[in-house]
């Protein structure tokens, strides 16, 4: 039976933070407990194998090393072994902030299946902009294209979500890899999935997303507490990029998280994903308006970093958010794409979609802004199969060079470092 629309009115509840971007940095502490630690091993192939034969692994990267997790006196007895080197594996931790309320029952401990209220407005000003319409009522495209979301996970049941749900995956399980689950208890990932790819519902009464067609593949790669390991990131990249090429489908793999540090496993994995075809989509960061500022995986140069725009206008054009990432001046003008660099914008600051508990709420951050561009990729490759990733990437760069942004710290004309390229729409 098909679940009907009701108002609601409970407040969905998340950690309270600075904004919408993972904002702790790989190195960190490990994220449950001291008494368990991840870590990189490498070394010469046969110390390896001996000690993977003892400890076992959780993710093997080749020359890179493999990562294991260990008690405290294994991991001792590791740091004494002179024949290997062998470090933490960084975490992401996200802070996140709820701008506005959800409407919906509260939370359990599995996937949401409360009723669902009608949102207050379909088509959201992000989707507006994005579209370069303010009267849209829809959205559509997207159609064999597939969004993978690595994030907090997804709630595969909300209303205007389940529809497009291919692949729902838990990259953050003590087996590095469990089919079938993918369960949001955060809210940051089942936001970021309806800007991406909401469809609307059964019943065309729900939230819009940029491409409403795409299939949706939900990889949760960070924990219910909002921190996730480098290496289950980094496996989930690798892993949505081989779907692409066993399924012989484009894929975009949207990051709305990062770090202030650059993580040698994540930035080989991204690597990985663009040979193979799938392009990368990720958030420049919230440490704005201060230059070079930018946050990885975005600053990498095979990832597309997304900076965060408002709903305001200076200058004739939107304005870059304050708390935007920025990045390297001294690349202004160039239009190429160097490490540390902002390429395109995209509305961020108070970003209304789906909620965890089943409604809607609204979030801000380059987190929010990063969906809009990998839904616009969607769009655009869908109509466009025979394009490669760099044939796309191409293309939304030059839109984006069609609306010059020259609102906000740092933001001039032509290419620069708060708002890269511009901000590309569909027309």
């Amino acid at each position: 039976m098909k679940k009907k629309r009701i108002f609601g009115s409970a407040v969905l509840s998340l950690a309270m933070g600075v904004s919408m971007f993972a904002t702790g940095a790989f190195g960190a502490t490990t994220p449950e407990s001291q008494d368990t630690y991840r870590v990189l091993i490498q070394g010469p192939s046969a110390e390896k194998a001996k000690v993977q034969e003892q400890y076992g692994k959780r993710w093997d990267f080749g020359n890179q090393g493999f990562t294991a997790e260990v008690n405290s006196k294994q991991y001792q007895a590791l740091l004494k072994n002179k024949n290997i080197d062998v470090s933490q594996v960084g975490i992401h931790t996200i802070d996140a902030r709820v701008e506005g309320n959800g409407n919906g029952k509260g939370k359990d401990k599995g996937d949401y299946t409360v009723q669902a209220s009608y949102p207050s407005d379909q088509t959201p000003w992000g989707i507006q902009a994005i579209y370069n319409d303010n009267y849209i009522q829809s959205t559509s495209g997207g159609d064999g294209i597939k969004v993978a979301v690595l994030d907090t996970g997804i709630n595969r049941n909300h209303i205007d979500l389940t529809d497009n749900v291919e692949q729902c995956k838990d990259f953050t399980q003590s087996s590095p890899l469990v089919n079938g689950t993918c369960t949001d208890r955060q809210g940051h990932g089942t936001h970021v999935a309806g800007t991406a790819v909401a469809n609307g519902g059964y019943d065309g009464a729900g939230i819009y997303g940029v491409a409403p067609q795409s299939e949706l593949w939900g990889y949760k790669v960070l924990g219910d507490n909002g921190s996730g390991y480098s290496d289950d990131i980094a496996g989930a990249i690798r892993h949505a990029a081989d779907e692409g090429v066993r399924t012989g489908t484009k894929v975009v793999i949207n990051m709305s998280l990062g770090s202030s540090g650059k993580d040698s496993m994540i930035a080989s994995a991204v690597d990985y994903a663009y040979s193979k075809g799938a392009l990368v989509v990720a958030a420049a960061g919230n440490s704005g308006p201060y230059a070079n500022t930018i946050g990885y995986p975005g600053a990498l140069t095979n990832a597309i970093a997304v900076a965060s725009l408002d709903n305001a206008f200076v200058n004739g054009t939107h304005r870059v958010s304050n708390f935007s990432s920025r990045g390297n001046p001294n690349t202004d003008g160039d239009y190429y794409i160097q490490e540390k660099d902002v390429e395109v914008s995209a509305p961020g600051g108070g970003i209304y979609s789906t909620a965890v508990d089943g409604n809607y709420t609204t979030m801000s951050g380059t987190s929010m802004a990063t969906p809009h561009i990998a839904g616009l990729a969607a769009k655009l490759w869908s109509s466009n199969k025979y394009w490669s990733n760099s044939q796309l990437r191409s293309e939304i760069q030059r839109r984006a060079k069609l609306y010059d942004i020259k609102g906000g710290t740092g933001a001039a004309t032509g290419d620069d470092y708060a708002s890269g390229f511009g901000f590309p729409r569909v027309k």
